[in-house]
């Protein structure tokens, strides 16, 4: 074998340690959804369940406040996500298509609100909202959200904004197509791996966020985040794990089901917008 062999085999290695490092805890979830109770807690574990069982789902999907807070989480995902993406790809398109006056100190500001902790925001925006009569409502959390969301969502639809030749739009200008033609025809293909991956990164970052929703919203308004937090499945005097590994499986469900609805999109969208123009 030649070096550029071994080298290769080596990299291969520990790519692969490190994937089953990341995928373990969720095979371990799974798995441990399955289990029966006497299986969880033997001194000996076991990777698979001999006698799987469903009764940990039941118990998760029966427990109060679980469909309500399923709703309530759909309900701010699907707002942020929506809301965002607009105005960010406005945004987005002003700062790579234009020049205007202060453009350089607004991109400097969208990429210096990343670099602030969210969490440093929590009391000010607390007060705010508390003012305005958002705290323990669903819009509340929505805003929240999008002042964490809207900032990446721009630098990010910019970027592959700038990626896009402007010579293609003036070539269907040219060819007798209005501004707004152009725009659909050419530049929104284009660019609709950017929404995509955009609107996936907003999607899963705002299912699983828990520290906002935990202090601004209280039963029976919270997310599913939250709910999972305080779950313990009913067990007297303990917690019962296999309740727990059971709803934390259903609560990724849904953006395993997002991403796998938009994974083709993100990964060949570039290059069919691109030969399509």
């Amino acid at each position: 074998m030649t070096h550029r062999t071994l080298r290769r085999a080596g990299w291969n290695t520990l790519g692969l340690a490190v994937f089953a490092v990341m995928v373990f805890p969720v095979f371990w979830m799974i798995s441990s959804a399955f289990k029966p109770t006497d299986e969880l807690n033997s001194v000996t574990p076991t990777w698979f369940s001999g006698s799987p069982t469903l009764g940990h789902f039941r118990v998760a999907l029966h427990t109060q406040y679980f469909w309500t807070d399923v709703k309530n989480s759909l309900i701010v995902v699907a707002a942020t996500v929506a809301i965002s993406v607009v105005l960010a790809f406005l945004a987005a398109i002003a700062l790579a298509k234009y020049r205007f006056t202060g453009r350089k100190l607004f991109i400097v500001l969208v990429i210096g609100i990343q670099m602030l902790p969210a969490v440093g925001l929590l009391i000010p925006l607390y007060v705010l909202l508390a003012k305005y009569g958002q705290v323990n409502k669903l819009t509340g959390v929505i805003l929240v959200y999008l002042t964490t969301a809207l900032p990446f969502s721009v630098w990010t639809l910019r970027g592959f904004l700038l990626g896009i030749p402007k010579d293609l739009e003036e070539a269907a200008m040219v060819d007798g197509s209005t501004r707004f033609g152009a725009f659909v025809r050419i530049l929104l293909p284009l660019v609709a791996p950017g929404l995509v991956a955009t609107s996936v990164f907003t999607f899963i970052t705002v299912w699983n966020e828990f520290v906002f929703a935990n202090v601004l919203l209280s039963e029976p308004n919270q997310t599913i985040t939250v709910w999972l937090a305080n779950f313990t499945g009913g067990s007297i005097g303990g917690v019962d794990w296999g309740a727990v590994m059971a709803a934390s499986t259903l609560i990724a469900i849904p953006v395993v089901i997002f991403f796998l609805l938009v994974q083709r999109r993100i990964a060949f969208g570039l290059t069919t917008g691109a030969v399509k123009a």
